[in-house]
């Protein structure tokens, strides 16, 4: 009896053992992932391009300089003013030369009554010779002094006009249709032939100049697309090269290059800087949401979801950036399609975190 008894005790003493190890060791818990939104790795075409200075230049502009020397006596318009073709925009103190033509023009009217006079008379003696009435002599001398009347006149007519066409050079007219550009000389300044006196430009026909670099020399072409912006990036139009230097500028160490622009007096206007992206080719690249990218010390990176052992982490990935694509980044390298990025609560995560994707 008393050896059952010790084999039962032996037996709840065993039991007992078992129990207390089974409570020493209980399961670890296991830390609960972060929700987080995640957004795909999609390939898209994208732009490679660059991004210079531009300059819009008219076709058909012109820089008002006199013909004549003398004081500004007039200004009829102001800078921006439209203009007609022929409309008159300054005057230069005409009174001398006014004088002049005066002059010549009662000289002309001098030679214009001689010159009648004779005409008449050398009809007379005509007739009068024809009937025998005067001598070959008389009527020789009425032809001579006829046709010496005639050249005077005539001259004193071609004199008048040269005149009267240097006259005209002291009203400086519009040569075309066109907008007044900035006016920086004054009533009662002498101006001369090397005087700027204003500009004139045709607000149409307008072109981009670009500067392309040399090393760029092998990839700039005819038809190359080019986008014009202001300079806060927004697009103002879409256009391509028409033409292309075969010149190196010495001075800036560019090509030039030209592209045609719709003429928007709102928007471009001539010799107005503006932007110009050249776009060279289109390839497709990686594109993530800008939301994903998240910049450390001048590094990007962006975390992607991994799976690992049943579970989802955060890997923080560097990333290569190239251009924005509306809303998203480009990606030159560090990423490839069909990796999940985490769009939401990035500055939250840590490399190997736990997270648990909602998809995007």
């Amino acid at each position: 009896m008393r050896r059952i008894y010790g084999v039962f005790g032996l037996v709840l003493i065993g039991l007992a053992a078992t129990g207390c190890q089974k409570k020493a060791a209980p399961d670890a818990p296991r830390m609960q992932g972060m929700p987080v939104h995640t957004a795909p790795v999609t390939l898209e075409p994208v732009a490679q391009s660059s991004e210079y200075m531009a300059t819009i230049m008219s076709r058909r502009s012109a820089t008002m300089q006199p013909q004549v020397s003398g004081q500004l006596t007039q200004i009829f318009v102001r800078s921006g003013d439209r203009v007609k073709a022929g409309q008159e925009l300054m005057e230069i103190d005409p009174r001398q030369e006014q004088a002049m033509v005066n002059s010549l023009r009662a000289t002309e009217r001098q030679k214009k009554a001689l010159y009648d006079y004779d005409t008449i008379e050398a009809n007379r003696q005509r007739k009068l010779f024809d009937a025998g009435v005067t001598s070959r002599d008389t009527y020789d001398q009425a032809q001579q002094a006829y046709q010496n009347a005639q050249a005077d006149y005539e001259a004193a007519v071609e004199s008048r006009k040269t005149q009267e066409q240097l006259l005209a050079y002291y009203t400086i007219r519009a040569p075309f249709d066109g907008e007044v550009g900035d006016i920086p000389v004054h009533i009662g300044d002498y101006v001369s032939p090397s005087t700027l006196l204003t500009t004139v430009d045709e607000n149409k026909d307008l072109e981009a100049y670009i500067y392309v670099p040399t090393e760029r020399a092998g990839q700039v072409k005819l038809g190359l697309n080019v986008d014009l912006m202001d300079n806060n990036g927004k697009l103002l139009q879409k256009t391509k090269i028409d033409f292309l230097s075969p010149q190196v500028d010495s001075t800036l160490q560019g090509i030039l290059v030209k592209a045609p622009v719709r003429a928007t007096p709102d928007i471009l206007r001539n010799a107005q800087m503006i932007k110009a992206r050249i776009i060279w080719k289109t390839m497709p690249m990686a594109v993530v949401p800008v939301l994903a990218v998240v910049r450390l010390g001048g590094q990007s990176f962006v975390f992607v979801t991994s799976k690992q052992n049943g579970h989802f982490v955060a890997v923080q990935k560097p990333v290569t950036l190239g251009d924005t694509v509306g809303n998203a980044y480009s990606i030159t390298s560090g990423l490839k399609a069909g990796d999940r990025v985490v769009v939401s609560d990035t500055q939250f995560l840590a490399n190997g975190m736990p997270v648990v994707p909602l998809g995007g």
